[in-house]
């Protein structure tokens, strides 16, 4: 662990494997007092490969045990992306009378006999030891169709109005929606997307849930990540929809032509929500990285980092209800010495890399304004606010080693208008990540970075005006490998 927690770019408090590769979050679930992560996985090299689930577990999604891995490949292939329930009611028969436990739902990847075509179908696992040890159902594949080839990463929940579980899954450039009483015998409900939304790429890891919105009414939110067709700048990233389902048919609130991003940094995609949470929460979390160089980005012994865990809400804006986020609670275990400054420019040391940075700016006459990090005479990354074209920004075109990619130098934006003329961000940096959420999880900018030296300084900038400092506060954060 010690040695681990020195690798040259190792995040200190984000997830990251011990060693090899990773990609997209699987089969998070909540059972026994415990986060269980499962996680695409290669434990044979540091580039994507045949896929395993990796497996971990927390008590506050911050500090986590690594396991062993938890599903291997098999005769109907590698193991794909999916989802994970607690059968409360032994609905499966998996399980004994009054011992609910937990069961797996993933694509299993294969191909075709006698063919390259890849064939994707529907398995089942269950575990009845929290998740240590799992059995694969004997009757696996419990879904399939020869007609679509791009066929995966279910996510499956109990539909309480209607006392069936739901799968939501991928299916080419829709999401196909299945029912069913046991988990193991599915029944077709409807389809969703054909022109809705963004169609970049193809469609995948689906998840859908309710949500509460600020005005008291009740909505749900369809989350579709979308893979890099080459083109668009951005590569992979993630949408979501908000609109109504009634146990079979999901409708969008939006015309078809209406896209919500949930993240507009470069590096947050595949992610879904916890399911089996009991205390109310949503809670999300994506793969901290991007297809477009994922297999190229400058680590030695492993590759991937998952974000920080996030909270979810709606609330209303001037746009209409949209996806709110912010870093769980349980953040509070690893931050350590808090400091606040009252400076009105000029710069402040930063102890270390690993900080929580609050900071609240007021535009007077200003155009352009906000912080910069630096990390080095040579590297720096800016976050800053143009107040002409109403966009928040991280740049990270000088923050380190980029030379991986042509698509890695960005400067990535989102539309926001301030509040009352304020911006408000809420900035995580650990050694190569920054996580910005700005006035209160409106917005959300997930950057990788790669700087040859850990931050020194912070400084506030303002060009072409005056820019108000209302509060700067620092918390310096602890590592998780200690």
């Amino acid at each position: 662990m010690t040695q681990m927690c020195k690798e040259l770019h190792r995040p200190q408090f984000h997830f990251s494997p011990e060693e090899k590769w990773m990609n997209d979050p699987n089969g998070m679930v909540f059972f026994n007092d415990e986060y269980h992560l499962f996680y695409q996985y290669h434990p044979f090299g540091t580039t994507w490969g045949p896929m395993h689930w990796g497996h971990a577990v927390s008590k506050d999604m911050i500090q986590w045990e690594h396991l062993p891995i938890a599903l291997y490949p098999d005769e109907l292939g590698a193991i794909f992306s999916g989802s994970a329930v607690v059968d409360w009611n032994n609905t499966t028969g998996f399980f004994e009378k009054d011992k609910p436990g937990l069961v797996a739902i993933y694509t299993s990847a294969g191909t075709y006999p006698d063919s390259d075509r890849p064939l994707q179908q529907q398995s089942l696992a269950y575990s009845k030891d929290n998740g240590r040890t799992w059995v694969k159902y004997e009757g696996n594949p419990v879904l399939s169709d020869v007609n679509i080839t791009d066929y995966r990463d279910p996510k499956v929940f109990w539909h309480e109005e209607t006392n069936k579980w739901v799968m939501v899954l991928a299916t080419g450039q829709t999401i196909t929606i299945y029912t069913s009483l046991n988990l193991k015998e599915w029944e077709f409900a409807s389809e969703f997307g054909h022109t809705a939304g963004s169609h970049d790429g193809v469609w995948e890891c689906p998840d859908l849930f309710k949500l509460p919105v600020d005005d008291g009414q009740e909505k749900w939110v369809m989350i579709v990540s979308i893979g890099d067709n080459g083109q668009s700048a951005e590569g992979s990233r993630t949408q979501y929809f908000i609109g109504e389902f009634d146990g079979s048919t999901f409708v969008n609130d939006h015309d078809d032509s209406t896209i919500l991003w949930l993240d507009y940094g470069r590096d947050n995609y595949a992610g879904v929500s916890w399911s089996d949470i009991q205390d109310g929460r949503r809670i999300y979390l994506g793969w901290m990285s991007n297809w477009r160089y994922a297999n190229q980005v400058p680590t030695e012994t492993w590759r991937s980092a998952m974000t920080l865990p996030r909270e979810l809400s709606l609330s209303s804006t001037e746009n209409g209800i949209r996806l709110f986020q912010k870093p769980v609670e349980e953040v509070r275990t690893i931050r350590k010495e808090m400091k606040k400054y009252g400076v009105e420019s000029g710069t402040i040391p930063l102890a270390s890399s690993l900080m929580e940075i609050t900071i609240e700016l007021e535009k007077e006459t200003s155009k352009q304004f906000g912080i910069v990090l630096k990390h080095s005479e040579e590297e720096r990354t800016v976050i800053g606010y143009d107040a002409v074209e109403e966009k928040i920004f991280v740049d990270r075109t000088k923050s380190g080693d980029n030379r991986f990619s042509t698509s890695f130098p960005a400067i990535q934006e989102a539309p926001l208008k301030l509040n009352r003329q304020r911006l408000k961000l809420q900035v995580f940096l650990d050694t190569s990540s920054i996580e910005v959420f700005a006035n209160d999880g409106e917005i959300a900018i997930t950057s990788l970075i790669f700087p040859s030296e850990d931050a020194k300084e912070l400084s506030i900038f303002s060009n072409e005006g005056t820019t108000k400092v209302l509060d700067v506060t620092l918390t310096q954060l602890d590592s998780i490998w200690e």
